[in-house]
Protein backbone atom coordinates (compact mmCIF):
# COMPACT_ATOMS: atom_id res chain seq x y z
CA UNK A 1 0.00 0.00 0.00
CA UNK A 2 1.06 3.63 -0.97
CA UNK A 3 0.03 7.28 -0.26
CA UNK A 4 1.75 10.12 -2.10
CA UNK A 5 1.81 13.47 -0.02
CA UNK A 6 5.27 16.01 0.94
CA UNK A 7 5.85 14.72 4.21
CA UNK A 8 8.81 15.64 6.92
CA UNK A 9 9.31 14.34 10.22
CA UNK A 10 7.53 15.63 13.12
CA UNK A 11 8.75 15.35 16.88
CA UNK A 12 6.57 14.45 20.26
CA UNK A 13 6.65 17.31 22.59
CA UNK A 14 6.07 14.50 25.14
CA UNK A 15 8.41 12.24 24.61
CA UNK A 16 11.66 14.48 24.63
CA UNK A 17 13.95 12.30 26.40
CA UNK A 18 13.06 9.13 23.83
CA UNK A 19 16.10 8.55 21.22
CA UNK A 20 15.47 9.76 17.92
CA UNK A 21 16.24 7.24 15.06
CA UNK A 22 16.64 7.85 11.34
CA UNK A 23 14.75 6.44 8.62
CA UNK A 24 16.73 3.26 7.00
CA UNK A 25 15.68 1.83 4.19
CA UNK A 26 17.80 -1.67 3.91
CA UNK A 27 15.42 -2.27 7.44
CA UNK A 28 12.23 -0.41 7.70
CA UNK A 29 9.03 -2.10 6.73
CA UNK A 30 7.96 1.38 4.34
CA UNK A 31 9.78 3.15 1.86
CA UNK A 32 9.97 6.80 1.23
CA UNK A 33 10.15 7.70 -2.43
CA UNK A 34 10.74 11.07 -4.46
CA UNK A 35 10.69 12.61 -7.28
CA UNK A 36 13.56 14.34 -9.04
CA UNK A 37 11.42 15.76 -11.40
CA UNK A 38 8.83 17.58 -8.76
CA UNK A 39 8.64 18.24 -5.20
CA UNK A 40 6.01 14.41 -5.15
CA UNK A 41 6.98 12.40 -2.03
CA UNK A 42 5.38 9.43 -1.24
CA UNK A 43 5.38 6.37 1.32
CA UNK A 44 5.15 2.77 0.69
CA UNK A 45 4.30 0.56 3.35
CA UNK A 46 4.35 -3.02 2.81
CA UNK A 47 6.46 -5.83 2.37
CA UNK A 48 6.29 -5.80 -1.61
CA UNK A 49 9.03 -3.47 -3.81
CA UNK A 50 7.50 -0.47 -4.11
CA UNK A 51 6.52 0.05 -8.16
CA UNK A 52 5.65 3.59 -7.87
CA UNK A 53 5.80 6.55 -11.07
CA UNK A 54 5.86 9.93 -11.08
CA UNK A 55 5.87 12.01 -14.65
CA UNK A 56 6.11 8.14 -15.69
CA UNK A 57 9.26 7.25 -14.53
CA UNK A 58 9.84 5.21 -11.64
CA UNK A 59 10.61 7.43 -8.42
CA UNK A 60 13.72 7.19 -6.39
CA UNK A 61 13.66 5.56 -2.85
CA UNK A 62 15.29 8.07 -0.38
CA UNK A 63 18.74 7.22 1.00
CA UNK A 64 20.51 10.07 2.84
CA UNK A 65 17.28 11.58 5.00
CA UNK A 66 19.15 13.72 7.35
CA UNK A 67 16.31 14.36 9.93
CA UNK A 68 15.95 12.18 12.75
CA UNK A 69 12.66 11.47 13.98
CA UNK A 70 11.54 10.06 17.50
CA UNK A 71 10.11 6.31 17.38
CA UNK A 72 6.24 6.51 17.52
CA UNK A 73 4.05 3.76 20.26
CA UNK A 74 1.71 2.11 19.05
CA UNK A 75 -0.72 3.70 21.94
CA UNK A 76 0.06 6.84 20.78
CA UNK A 77 -0.58 6.38 17.09
CA UNK A 78 -4.15 5.22 17.31
CA UNK A 79 -4.46 7.82 19.81
CA UNK A 80 -3.42 10.56 17.09
CA UNK A 81 -4.80 8.86 14.23
CA UNK A 82 -8.23 7.77 15.37
CA UNK A 83 -9.05 9.62 18.35
CA UNK A 84 -8.60 6.89 20.83
CA UNK A 85 -7.90 7.80 24.23
CA UNK A 86 -6.61 5.66 27.10
CA UNK A 87 -10.34 4.16 27.28
CA UNK A 88 -11.19 3.36 24.15
CA UNK A 89 -7.19 1.90 23.98
CA UNK A 90 -8.18 -0.05 26.97
CA UNK A 91 -11.50 -1.63 25.40
CA UNK A 92 -10.39 -2.43 22.20
CA UNK A 93 -7.35 -4.24 23.20
CA UNK A 94 -9.88 -6.35 25.91
CA UNK A 95 -12.01 -6.99 23.26
CA UNK A 96 -9.39 -8.19 20.88
CA UNK A 97 -7.55 -10.19 23.50
CA UNK A 98 -10.74 -12.34 24.87
CA UNK A 99 -13.56 -11.18 22.94
CA UNK A 100 -16.68 -11.93 22.38
CA UNK A 101 -17.75 -10.14 25.36
CA UNK A 102 -20.74 -8.61 25.93
CA UNK A 103 -20.40 -4.56 27.38
CA UNK A 104 -21.19 -5.23 30.93
CA UNK A 105 -18.21 -7.84 31.31
CA UNK A 106 -15.77 -5.13 29.87
CA UNK A 107 -16.85 -2.62 32.41
CA UNK A 108 -16.71 -4.36 35.20
CA UNK A 109 -13.21 -6.16 34.22
CA UNK A 110 -11.63 -2.87 33.66
CA UNK A 111 -13.51 -0.56 35.72
CA UNK A 112 -15.26 1.99 33.32
CA UNK A 113 -18.72 2.80 33.39
CA UNK A 114 -21.08 0.78 31.54
CA UNK A 115 -22.22 3.92 29.25
CA UNK A 116 -18.57 4.98 28.51
CA UNK A 117 -17.67 1.50 27.65
CA UNK A 118 -21.08 1.43 25.40
CA UNK A 119 -19.88 4.71 23.79
CA UNK A 120 -16.52 3.57 23.20
CA UNK A 121 -17.33 0.20 21.51
CA UNK A 122 -19.70 2.19 19.41
CA UNK A 123 -17.21 4.38 18.06
CA UNK A 124 -14.87 0.99 17.60
CA UNK A 125 -17.11 -0.66 15.28
CA UNK A 126 -17.71 2.70 13.11
CA UNK A 127 -13.52 2.66 12.74
CA UNK A 128 -13.70 -0.67 11.76
CA UNK A 129 -11.53 -1.88 14.36
CA UNK A 130 -14.12 -4.35 16.22
CA UNK A 131 -17.19 -5.69 15.02
CA UNK A 132 -20.90 -6.45 17.14
CA UNK A 133 -22.61 -9.56 16.88
CA UNK A 134 -25.57 -10.77 18.85
CA UNK A 135 -25.32 -13.65 20.96
CA UNK A 136 -28.61 -15.56 21.99
CA UNK A 137 -28.99 -15.47 25.89
CA UNK A 138 -29.38 -19.10 27.70
CA UNK A 139 -32.44 -17.89 29.38
CA UNK A 140 -33.66 -16.23 26.70
CA UNK A 141 -33.62 -12.87 24.49
CA UNK A 142 -30.03 -11.50 22.88
CA UNK A 143 -27.07 -9.54 24.16
CA UNK A 144 -24.89 -7.36 21.76
CA UNK A 145 -21.48 -8.70 22.08
CA UNK A 146 -17.96 -7.25 20.78
CA UNK A 147 -15.10 -9.02 18.98
CA UNK A 148 -12.22 -7.88 16.79
CA UNK A 149 -12.27 -8.30 12.98
CA UNK A 150 -10.72 -10.00 10.52
CA UNK A 151 -6.95 -9.62 10.49
CA UNK A 152 -6.38 -8.89 7.25
CA UNK A 153 -9.73 -6.35 7.41
CA UNK A 154 -7.61 -4.77 10.55
CA UNK A 155 -4.42 -4.47 8.85
CA UNK A 156 -6.19 -2.32 5.64
CA UNK A 157 -8.65 -0.44 7.42
CA UNK A 158 -5.98 0.93 9.60
CA UNK A 159 -2.81 1.15 7.46
CA UNK A 160 -5.06 3.26 4.63
CA UNK A 161 -6.70 4.70 8.08
CA UNK A 162 -3.27 5.91 8.85
CA UNK A 163 -2.24 6.89 5.49
CA UNK A 164 -5.26 9.47 5.39
CA UNK A 165 -3.88 10.96 8.56
CA UNK A 166 -0.44 11.04 7.50
CA UNK A 167 -1.77 12.80 4.27
CA UNK A 168 -3.61 15.41 6.09
CA UNK A 169 -0.88 15.95 8.53
CA UNK A 170 1.54 16.24 5.35
CA UNK A 171 -0.72 19.03 3.46
CA UNK A 172 -0.74 20.73 6.75
CA UNK A 173 3.39 20.82 6.82
CA UNK A 174 3.61 21.61 3.25
CA UNK A 175 0.86 24.14 3.86
CA UNK A 176 3.22 25.43 6.12
CA UNK A 177 5.89 25.68 4.46
CA UNK A 178 4.19 27.37 1.65
CA UNK A 179 3.07 29.98 3.93
CA UNK A 180 6.44 30.60 5.31
CA UNK A 181 8.00 30.57 1.71
CA UNK A 182 4.88 33.52 0.80
CA UNK A 183 6.05 35.68 4.29
CA UNK A 184 9.87 35.51 2.87
CA UNK A 185 8.71 36.62 -0.33
CA UNK A 186 6.27 39.34 0.98
CA UNK A 187 9.10 40.79 3.50
CA UNK A 188 12.22 40.82 1.58
CA UNK A 189 13.32 43.41 4.23
CA UNK A 190 12.96 41.04 7.31
CA UNK A 191 14.22 38.05 8.76
CA UNK A 192 12.17 35.17 9.61
CA UNK A 193 11.10 35.38 13.24
CA UNK A 194 12.53 33.05 15.70
CA UNK A 195 8.86 31.71 16.42
CA UNK A 196 7.10 32.26 13.03
CA UNK A 197 3.79 30.45 13.35
CA UNK A 198 2.67 32.54 16.44
CA UNK A 199 3.97 35.72 14.39
CA UNK A 200 1.66 34.75 10.85
CA UNK A 201 -1.21 33.62 13.18
CA UNK A 202 -2.39 37.31 13.48
CA UNK A 203 -2.23 37.79 9.59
Amino acid sequence: MSYQASSTGVSDPDHDATEKVQYDPSTSLYTVLECTDCDNTALAVGHDDPSMTCHGEPMDPVTDPEMRVRPPEVRRVLLQVFGLPKAGLDICLRVIGDGPLPASEIAESLGYDRSTVTRYLNDLVDLGLLQRSELNREGGGVVNVYHSVDLERTRRETLIGFCIWAGEAAALIEEANLTKQEYLQENTDRELPDVFWDSFSDR
